[in-house]
């Protein structure tokens, strides 16, 4: 394996972890203190959470490690008798469909629908607190698991690639 790929293994390993951090905060703290606020808080600052989302860090994570993982994919599933490769495989396609695919089918969906709607109206709470807390959180937290098995398997992936083979 070259010294490139191997260093782009490394921060794969990382940048996984730091996605799946920011999922982890969500479902751990920030929806059950959003679904604290009275009134019209929640779907409010909700909204403006998923318009500064966009902002350079995170999205450049986000989307740039969905287009890593198609590479270690691809990288993968053209070498699989070596080492190590089937969990550098896994771990991309578990960051590809749990995490980018089920932000994609799931959880833009309704971020967008959030955001057309005005927060003091009943039919936004109706929303929020029937069905988006609910199954936003939910699908966050895949989201969540998915980036922390992508992060453990490039992990093993990568031990397994560095050893030396037996004598």
């Amino acid at each position: 394996m070259s010294p490139f790929f191997t260093f782009l293994l490394h921060l794969s390993v990382l940048a996984y972890a730091l996605v799946g951090g920011v999922f982890l905060a969500f479902s751990d703290f920030i929806m059950r203190s959003l679904a604290l606020t009275t009134g019209t808080g929640g779907a409010e600052a909700m909204q403006a959470i998923n318009r500064e989302v966009f902002r350079w860090v995170f999205m450049t994570l986000f989307l740039g490690m969905a287009a890593i993982s198609a590479i270690l994919v691809g990288y993968s599933v053209t070498r699989l008798a070596a080492p190590g490769n089937l969990l550098i495989l896994l771990a991309g396609l578990v960051y590809l469909l749990g995490s980018f695919g089920v932000t994609v089918v799931f959880n833009v969906p309704m971020n967008t629908a959030l955001a057309d709607m005005e927060p003091s109206q009943a039919a936004t709470q109706d929303y929020w607190v029937g069905t988006y807390l609910p199954r936003w959180t939910f699908w966050n937290s895949v989201r969540t698991l998915a980036c922390t098995l992508a992060a453990a398997l490039l992990l093993a992936g990568l031990y397994r690639t560095l050893q030396p083979p037996p004598t």
